[in-house]
């Protein structure tokens, strides 16, 4: 049955207009309203909620989106029930009957065996279903563990391998493949096993720390004080010292068990949840929730300890994003059952990682991030957006909320090293994807809009380094990607570049100077942990520990590992649900799919179209401020080697002009800040109308890009008709119209000129002498009193 986390009283958590959490439950819940119910169980191997009636077993599905799907069912016969599990498959159902027997039923032919203990001197613990390649079902009892196959006709287990240990309790989450084996009189002895696809991997046995109480007396570890829990692909055990008031982290790899620190803990009842890689610590009796993020090197909850509230919706409004106060919905009490508004309730059971089940009124609830609410309340800028990049659950929000804090922080003029550091964050951690891999990313790059004159490609947004850094920068740089590939066996890490001070100066010729100059590189924990990482990741095996990176909590090192052993695995028996006819279907992976097509990162074009443009339209008065930002955005995303999107070269020139700063419009041109293409050469020849030298600038982009018809059409524009003609011949341009030269030709009043040109045109175009155009200029020629012919 489930094991209840803790057992608190009840507290009342309603939550109205205006209520603020970082941490909520949404109503309705997914509700067991199937009379005669008399246990609820939790199959975590196949995602679903498990209910018995008399000789019936009802499943539902508690894969999200489909909460609310009509439940199937299955016969099981009557008999107690101390457990029950499908298989993976979905062909098979185990039921505990008693701590001596276990009954296999088949769901296709109703078939039924019962396996019974040997000795009655051992009992059974409990039992779950692997998709190890050895076994496909393990027994947990008190003398061990017996790994069991299934025979081919499904009506026998054939014995694979027995583990003799001694057992008091034991934990297990399908989520990790892991099952920790408690032992000893205070139960703090511990070994584990990981059952996962690519084999058995057994830990080596260690003992959690467990603080002295009175003389005397020696505390006893239960079993609802320890959890194992997946974080960033990452295995952990958490285990609950309440004599100490402490929550112990271990780290599991390979050959080690490792303590990485403890988290304060502030309640005698404890429980926790994972969303999204953030782990949530529930302080039970003081009804308020912690955030942690490992990843960061902090020790501090994420944000204030706030209550788990309870959010209602209306039919049209099922997002899981926060409710500001002008769109939470009040709940109807006409829908909403009285223990449906205590939080903490007595029969509530945590279920790792996101589920509540409330057991006494059966009841499901999933918990929620308020990404908003927890970005309002945190006023560290960085900090607030590294959170964000890390998140992929609600990846499309917190984009949003990330773009929303620059394009703020921008209007509200922060110190420029502020605002640069936050910049190199969404700078770092889009590049990281590129160099990641993201397939994403990579499709998303294919789609963005880059200049016309330019060739459109999946890497468009790299480029090399900005030919403005000096050889000591590139070298620097060179240097460090070199090293990072050395460790590529030992545990990733971060490069982080070093900012100027404080007291940068506004002045554009010092920023020009300063992004010129190498720049210094630093190590942090992050390189190379991109989103597959990022997420929890199912049937991986245990990581092979590195004796020089075991480090505690708080540390840049052990927080950002994982260790290149890692070998990422499909499992061969995926978790299923089933349909209502029986037959097995893979559980529903829309919403995961959902969560892959958005992405946190934000790329250059999304930093102009999101960020630059719209703070430009609201930013009043001198633009020397938004200038400065934009160089050192220029100058982190050529650290990175991404390619700006042109409309930003654009931007600039036209703040520039504005100013009329046409010194510092140059030294940009000449020095490169500005990527050349052809929206800049016609930004350069619009706002050269006050300034001969940038129109020069434009007028020479034009023809270092090549793009010959253009320059021809300017010079024709500008009346040089001869030299646009010379210009056309030289470089064989054959799209420009006659019609065109030969009225400038007219209106100059020169017959030569225009006799010129027609004999141009008619060396040059086959066919031309038989045109309108040809009769009518030549006819004109003519009429002149000039005597020179055609």
């Amino acid at each position: 049955m489930l094991r209840k986390a803790s057992s608190a009283q009840p507290s009342v958590g309603l939550s109205g207009c205006g209520a603020l959490s970082h941490v909520y439950i949404q109503h309705p819940p997914l509700r067991v309203s199937i009379p005669g119910s008399r246990a609820l169980f939790y199959d975590d191997g196949n995602k679903l909620l498990l209910s018995i009636i008399s000789d019936q077993v009802f499943a539902w599905k508690t894969v999200p989106p489909v909460l609310f799907d009509a439940p199937t069912s299955d016969s099981i016969g009557e008999g107690p029930v101390l457990s029950i599990r499908y298989s993976l498959d979905a062909k098979v159902i185990g039921i505990q009957r008693s701590n001596l027997e276990i009954e296999f039923r088949n769901r296709y032919t109703g078939e039924a065996f019962i396996h019974k203990c040997k000795s009655e001197s051992e009992n059974i613990l409990g039992f779950f279903w692997t998709d190890c390649p050895s076994c496909d079902v393990i027994f947990v009892k008190t003398s061990g563990l017996d790994l069991f196959a299934y025979g081919p006709d499904c009506k026998a287990l054939r014995l694979v391998e027995t583990k003799r240990l001694n057992v008091s309790w034991y934990i297990y989450t399908h989520e990790s493949r892991l099952v920790l084996l408690a032992s000893g009189m205070q139960c703090k002895s511990f070994i584990g096993f990981q059952f996962s696809s690519g084999g058995i991997t057994r830990l080596p046995r260690f003992e959690m720390a467990i603080a002295k109480a009175e003389a005397n007396e020696k505390p006893v570890l239960a079993a609802e004080d320890v959890h194992i829990v997946t974080m960033y692909g990452r295995r952990y055990c958490l285990q609950v010292d309440r004599i100490a008031m402490l929550l112990h982290l271990y780290r599991f790899y390979r050959d080690a068990v490792v303590q990485q620190g403890s988290l304060p803990i502030y309640s005698s009842k404890i429980a926790v949840s994972v969303i999204d890689n953030v782990l949530l610590v529930h302080q039970v009796d003081a009804n308020v929730v912690l955030l942690y993020d490992i990843f960061s090197d902090s020790r501090t909850p994420i944000s204030a300890p706030l209550p788990l509230l309870l959010r209602g919706f209306t039919g049209a409004n099922t997002s899981s994003s926060r409710s500001n106060s002008r769109d939470t919905v009040h709940l109807e009490i006409s829908n909403m059952s009285d223990h449906e508004g205590i939080i903490y309730g007595d029969g509530w059971t945590f279920l790792i990682p996101d589920l509540i089940c409330d057991a006494a009124h059966g009841a499901l609830w999933r918990i929620h991030l308020d990404l908003e609410a927890i970005a309002a309340s945190n006023s560290e800028v960085l900090s607030v957006l590294e959170f964000l990049q890390r998140r992929r659950l609600e990846a499309s929000k917190a984009k949003q909320l990330c773009l929303a804090i620059a394009r703020t922080i921008i209007l509200e003029r922060r110190p420029i090293p502020i605002v640069a550091r936050a910049i190199d964050v969404l700078i770092t951690s889009f590049s990281r994807s590129i160099k990641m891999g993201n397939t994403l990313l990579g499709r998303m790059v294919g789609r963005e809009t880059t200049s016309t004159s330019g060739i459109q490609h999946v890497n468009s947004y790299r480029t090399r380094a900005d030919d403005s850094l000096t050889r000591n920068a590139r070298h620097g740089k060179s240097m460090h990607e070199s090293a990072a590939a050395s460790r590529v066996d030992e545990e990733p890490q971060q490069s982080r570049r070093t900012r100027t001070g404080e007291n940068e100066s506004l002045d554009l010729t010092t920023v020009l100077t300063v992004n010129r100059k190498s720049t210094s590189l630093v190590l942090d924990s992050e390189e190379n942990v991109g989103p597959e990482l990022m997420k929890i990741s199912l049937g991986v095996p245990l990581e092979k520990s590195q004796s020089n990176n075991l480090h505690f909590l708080g540390t840049k090192e052990c927080m950002g590992a994982e260790t290149s052993s890692v070998e990422v695995e499909q499992s061969t028996l995926q978790p299923q649900v089933l349909r209502p006819s029986g037959t097995p279907l893979k559980s529903d992976v829309s919403e995961q799919q959902e969560s892959q097509v958005a992405s946190p990162e934000i790329s250059p074009d999304e930093m102009c179209s999101f960020v630059f443009a719209p703070v430009e339209e609201e930013m009043t008065g001198d633009p020397s401020y938004l200038v400065a930002i934009i160089v050192k955005y220029f100058h982190s995303a050529a650290l990175e080697k991404l390619k700006v999107h042109p409309n930003l070269n654009v931007l600039t020139i036209k703040l520039l002009a504005r100013s009329e700063r046409y010194v510092e419009l140059g030294l940009f041109i000449i020095n490169k800040i500005l990527e050349p293409s052809k929206e800049v050469a016609l930004q350069l020849l619009e706002s050269g109308h006050h300034n001969i030298q940038t129109r020069k600038f434009g007028m020479d982009m034009l023809r270092q890009l090549s793009l010959h018809h253009d320059y021809v059409l300017l010079l024709l524009q500008d009346g040089y008709y001869l030299g646009a003609l010379r210009y056309a011949r030289k470089n064989q341009v054959n799209t420009i119209q006659p019609s065109l030269f030969l009225k400038e030709a007219f209106v100059s009043s020169d017959s030569q000129h225009l006799a010129a040109v027609l004999r141009f045109f008619s060396d040059f175009i086959p066919g031309f002498r038989n045109t309108s155009d040809y009769s009518t200029y030549y006819r004109i020629l003519s009429e002149m009193s000039s005597p020179v012919a055609a």
